[in-house]
């Protein structure tokens, strides 16, 4: 693992926001929520939170929480796996747009969807970074990423599979599936920008 590289800092600060915020059940979670929920700043909604009182870090902070160690571990290992791809074949500044775009939507999607605050994780990025490498590489026969056609099925499933609310029942706990599938689909839409606009 490069530790210069952008998915390690990603990594690096998923992982001290998890244990700062003791996974989720620290009072310094508050600031780090898609909305704020002081009530002396008033009702926790968009305005309050972005044009009020401008807490615009909001908007992608919940990306790094994980609410257990294996929340937490399984999300940091995509990251590695796709990351380190991604970041090796088209440079680091392809892979933060990718990371940050897929990041906003997926947060943006899970609230707007479901009006819910209270949710965080990797994961909506990771199927984002996921879509784009799928588009990229159905030119190619998998051979620009070199991910495994059982990778892309399995992760495709476990999205569906999410819907059915099964993984609450085995105790996972709440699986934020609307930003699961909003940050696929932005990885689809970057994925076909980069193929048809800088012929990736």
């Amino acid at each position: 693992m490069q530790t210069r590289s952008f998915y390690f800092l990603i990594i690096a600060v998923s992982s001290a926001l998890s244990l700062l915020t003791n996974f989720g059940s620290s009072h310094l979670l508050e600031p780090l929520l898609f909305l704020q929920t002081n009530p002396s700043m008033g009702y926790p909604n968009l305005e309050n939170t972005f044009l009020i009182h401008n807490q615009w870090w909001r908007l992608i902070a919940p990306t790094f929480l994980h609410f257990s160690g294996t929340h937490l571990i399984f999300n940091c290992l995509w990251i590695y796996i796709l990351g380190s791809k991604i970041e090796k074949i088209d440079g680091k500044i392809i892979f933060a747009s990718l990371f940050f775009v897929s990041a906003l939507a997926s947060n943006m999607g899970q609230y707007l969807w479901t009006g819910e605050y209270l949710f965080g994780g990797l994961s909506g990025a990771i199927y984002g970074l996921l879509g784009y490498c799928f588009i990229l590489d159905l030119d190619q026969r998998g051979q620009r990423y070199d991910l495994p056609n059982a990778l892309y099925i399995f992760m495709f499933l476990w999205l569906l599979v999410g819907y059915t609310g099964i993984f609450s029942f085995f105790g996972f706990g709440n699986v934020a599936n609307t930003a699961h599938l909003v940050g696929m689909m932005s990885g689809f839409v970057l994925g076909l920008i980069a193929k048809y606009t800088f012929k990736f």
